[in-house]
């Protein structure tokens, strides 16, 4: 059944990940993806690519050490959850750069992927109304839409002439396929500006294009099945439409009731048992 819209109340209380070694086999398996997503851009093994690839690394690992500090610096210990997600919008916020900018504007993106999407997510998100009310599961506004967009603006700001060159394979008029901090360098300000305003069209591009998309897909799915379970299927969820539940950790408290009995015998009441008693 599908699910659109927010979740119930109480199931927005509190989610912690059901399992954390599987989503950091996940985020591996998502990193050494992404290699060849920015790697494979230029469609052969050269130069450019090469330089996507380290890119990407730099960018990513930068992220993620940023985040990291901010969480010690705020929340006074490290996440892997945090890591996990500065690992995220550094590989975000590279892609469309990865082959047109330096390595030390790399590890400047890097950095600002991993504190700006970090602040709207830890306080923005949670002082603005309107973000209150989206039900963001798993933050894809931050670590994509905020990640996405800076990629965009800081590709307009850092895009340097020569590897333009190469990335586009021109001889002639790659002059004007320059960043903005290259167009102050050299006097060439109007093709920075020229460039940063194509960065922003095409971000609202974007994103007219996937509200228009996904509006028109939901609107097709809703003529065959719901868009949404109805309220009383909503308290119950997958049991209710399914039959059975996605995570029966405990099974139903039969591993529990389980353990009480196996003590039972052994001068262990059932009550120390569900207050997790050590037992010697």
């Amino acid at each position: 059944m599908s699910q659109v819209g927010p979740r119930e109340s109480k199931d927005r209380e509190r989610f912690p990940p059901n399992n954390i070694l599987l989503m950091l086999l996940g985020a591996g398996l998502l990193w050494m993806g992404w290699t060849g997503f920015n790697g494979g851009d230029p469609y052969m093994a050269s130069r450019d690519a090469s330089l996507a690839v380290l890119n990407t690394h730099v960018c990513a690992a930068m992220s993620l050490l940023t985040w990291l500090m901010l969480d010690i610096m705020f929340f006074e210990k490290p996440s892997v959850i945090g890591a996990t997600q500065g690992m995220i919008t550094g590989l975000v916020c590279i892609t469309p750069a990865a082959g047109v900018v330096q390595g030390w504007a790399a590890m400047i993106m890097g950095i600002l992927s991993g504190s700006i999407p970090w602040y709207t997510m830890m306080v923005v998100h949670k002082q603005v109304s309107l973000l209150k009310e989206i039900d963001d599961t798993m933050a894809v506004f931050h670590t994509h839409a905020v990640a996405g967009s800076l990629g965009g603006v800081l590709t307009g700001f850092f895009a340097e002439p020569r590897l333009n060159r190469i990335f586009f394979d021109i001889t002639d008029g790659w002059q004007h396929y320059i960043g903005l901090a290259y167009g102050l360098k050299t006097g060439n300000v109007r093709a920075g500006l020229r460039q940063m305003g194509i960065q922003l069209l095409g971000i609202l591009f974007v994103v007219v294009w996937n509200i228009v998309i996904t509006s028109l897909i939901c609107v097709a799915i809703r003529v065959v099945i719901p868009l949404r379970m109805s309220e009383e299927e909503l308290q119950f969820g997958d049991e209710e439409v399914h039959g059975e539940s996605a995570y029966a950790l405990w099974g139903d408290g039969e591993k529990l009731l389980e353990t009480s009995k196996l003590y039972s015998g052994h001068g262990f009441d059932e009550f120390s048992v569900k207050e997790g008693s050590n037992f010697r």
